[in-house]
């Protein structure tokens, strides 16, 4: 588990990310209110943002905490329109099979996998990130979004 640090909402008990987010995901580092994940499935550029927050559903946080994690998605947004070249960026959070909240920020284009139906239950085709690539746009969230870079713990 991915221990979260900076949590306005939960006092001083420390947050994990979920294990099915992190078999889903590789964990690229840590925004100051969320970590940020990036899906195995590099069909798409799909990002997952997870807010330190024990709190499930993102309407329902404070509002300067909501501001807060929504300018960092929109960080993450802005690095996948003009870092890697997309148009559009879908944006969600639904946690119906991983409660804990994480907000999907996902580049689409009208030649991706699955146009234009919603990514979920629609992405067949799965492709790898090389390790390089990964390294990459870590460093490229790092100078754009303040991404603190991490890697999965053992």
């Amino acid at each position: 588990m991915v221990k979260l640090t900076n949590c306005p909402d939960r006092g001083e008990k420390k947050m994990e990310i979920n294990a099915q987010l992190l078999d889903d995901c590789h964990y690229l580092g840590q925004l100051p209110q969320s970590a940020v994940l990036l899906h195995r499935n590099a069909s798409l550029p799909w990002f997952i943002v997870v807010p330190d927050t024990p709190i499930e559903d993102f309407l329902d946080l404070p509002e300067h905490h909501r501001h807060a994690v929504l300018g960092e998605c929109a960080a993450v947004s802005a690095y996948i329109k003009q870092v890697l070249g997309y148009s559009k960026v879908n944006f969600a959070g639904l946690g119906n099979v991983v409660p804990q909240m994480h907000l999907h920020v996902i580049g689409r284009h009208t030649e991706d996998a699955c146009w234009p139906q919603p990514v979920w239950g629609n992405l067949e085709r799965f492709e790898t990130y090389p390790g390089e690539q990964l390294r990459e746009w870590q460093s490229g969230l790092e100078k754009m979004a303040g991404l603190v870079p991490g890697s999965r713990p053992a």
